[in-house]
């Protein structure tokens, strides 16, 4: 009879005015996205795993050595962990939802009356209530609220691992841009001293013939440049300290050394790494359980237009003298089922309900851009990566030749041979020190590619599981 009853209220429930009928669309609870086999910028073959430790593929003992200090000290990933697991704790503490809830509650009063001439009165009251209470969750919709819970703990756990995958991106990054601010103010330093070493000859040569006064004006203009692109190169190079140093959670003191070498890239990126790989990535981790907690959560505020049953039950000692408090004699219980329905809310209940779903269908959209921007960041590393390699081997051609055409010059005008000049040393000066630069520019960037093609792909090139 019971059971009849609930079923008879619901057609009535579903056509309540201002609620309106229950028509919404159901949400949507994952998505999939289309990915190729392989990537189009790499070629096939057998390697197709993929796993952590990608740090170490750099062989650079003393990059492996920040990366761990960074995890050991940096601020922002203790911020992170520490959201984590505010995060399990919301969950624990949602599961409470479907449990029952209990209060006690006690209190105390005393009061006097006065009445004119007539003896005052006195009078107390205490009490001790132990009041409980519990919802049925008939719809499961405070099951779907806890589901909502666990899948914001696994988005704030895929939080986490995103924040460490970036920090060890962004210090080996740190690695690397101090090796190289380090080799530019080497070479600031070398290129300072050619010119010094010129200006010498050229004064020489002034004073023992008289002749050559531009020479020595440019042989000057040279060396004043060379100092200050000394200075500008001290000044990146303490920068690029600094920034190590605050992702190591030390004082950015600038005195931090790093490696006389940049590292070598000892492989090139394996053939035929899958496509799907990239479900691994902490963005998609995030936006697929967020198209999941989303649907959940909309399925819970449709559950809302339907009624809801809950028990209650309390009991305590309402007396007049304290003595009495605990007594069982004057003990008073309650027990009491009820069924609650919103009959008329302005339509709040069942717009909350399609903001519920409009939620769930923008986390879908978001989900499928976030793949869109992981398929371009890796497509755009894998040709970067092929393309630097390219310019590398020209460009060691060319600081080859350019040092060869340095020598030459600098030999000919110190030895006097008719037809060369300053300006020859100078133009043959400039293009080698321009390539070496460009060198250690481009070493630099093919690094900076590969770090950020494994941030693209979520780990290194061997396991598939995080």
């Amino acid at each position: 009879m019971r059971t009849q009853c609930i079923a008879a209220l619901i057609p009535l429930v579903l056509t309540v005015p201002g609620c309106g009928p229950l028509t919404f669309d159901a949400p949507q609870e994952s998505a999939e996205i289309s990915a190729p086999a392989y990537w189009n910028s790499a070629g096939q073959g057998r390697d197709s795993k993929i796993s952590q430790g990608w740090v170490s593929e750099f062989g650079d003992a003393g990059m492996r050595r920040a990366v761990d200090q960074a995890m050991s000290h940096n601020q922002d990933l203790a911020a992170a962990q520490a959201r984590m697991r505010e995060a399990e704790y919301v969950r624990i503490a949602g599961r409470s939802r479907v449990l029952p809830q209990a209060d006690l509650t006690t209190s105390g009063s005393f009061s006097i009356s006065e009445n004119g001439s007539a003896a005052s009165s006195e009078s107390e009251r205490y009490g001790i209530t132990v009041a409980a209470s519990w919802e049925a969750d008939l719809w499961g919709r405070l099951r779907d609220l806890n589901r909502a819970d666990d899948a914001d703990l696994a988005a704030a756990r895929a939080t986490y691992r995103g924040a460490r995958l970036s920090l060890a991106a962004s210090t080996a990054r740190a690695w690397c841009n101090l090796i190289a601010a380090d080799q530019q103010l080497e070479l600031a330093k070398v290129t300072l001293d050619s010119f010094e070493r010129n200006l010498r000859i050229s004064e020489r040569n002034y004073k023992g013939t008289g002749q050559g006064a531009l020479d020595v004006q440019f042989g000057r203009t040279n060396v004043a440049a060379a100092k200050r692109a000394v200075e500008s190169s001290k000044l990146i190079r303490g920068e690029a300290a600094r920034s190590l140093e605050t992702l190591t959670g030390r004082y950015p003191s600038g005195s931090t050394r790093a490696g006389s070498e940049l590292p070598r890239l000892k492989r090139t990126v394996p053939a035929g790494i899958p496509a799907s790989m990239i479900d691994r990535r902490p963005d998609l981790a995030i936006a697929r359980a967020r198209i999941y907690s989303t649907a959940k959560r909309a399925d819970a505020a449709r559950k809302s237009l339907l009624p809801s049953f809950g028990i209650t039950a309390s009991g305590g000692t309402p007396v007049s003298r304290f003595a009495d408090l605990l007594n069982p004699e004057w003990l008073a219980a309650s027990i009491a089922g009820n069924i609650a329905q919103t009959l008329y809310s302005g339509g709040q209940l069942g717009n909350q309900a399609r903001a519920a779903l409009e939620r769930n269908r923008a986390a879908v959209h978001d989900y499928n851009q976030t793949a869109l921007d992981a398929f371009r960041e890796v497509e755009s590393a894998l040709a970067t990566d092929l393309s630097l390699a390219e310019q590398e081997r020209f460009l060691v051609t060319e600081v080859e030749q350019a040092a060869l055409a340095e020598r030459q010059a600098s030999r000919d005008y110190a030895d006097g041979i008719e037809g060369s000049d300053i300006l020859d040393v100078l133009e043959s000066q400039r293009r080698a020190n321009n390539a070496r630069s460009s060198l250690i520019r481009l070493r630099n960037d093919r690094l900076q590619n590969r770090i950020d093609l494994h941030l693209a792909l979520g780990g290194d090139f061997r396991t598939e599981d995080r």
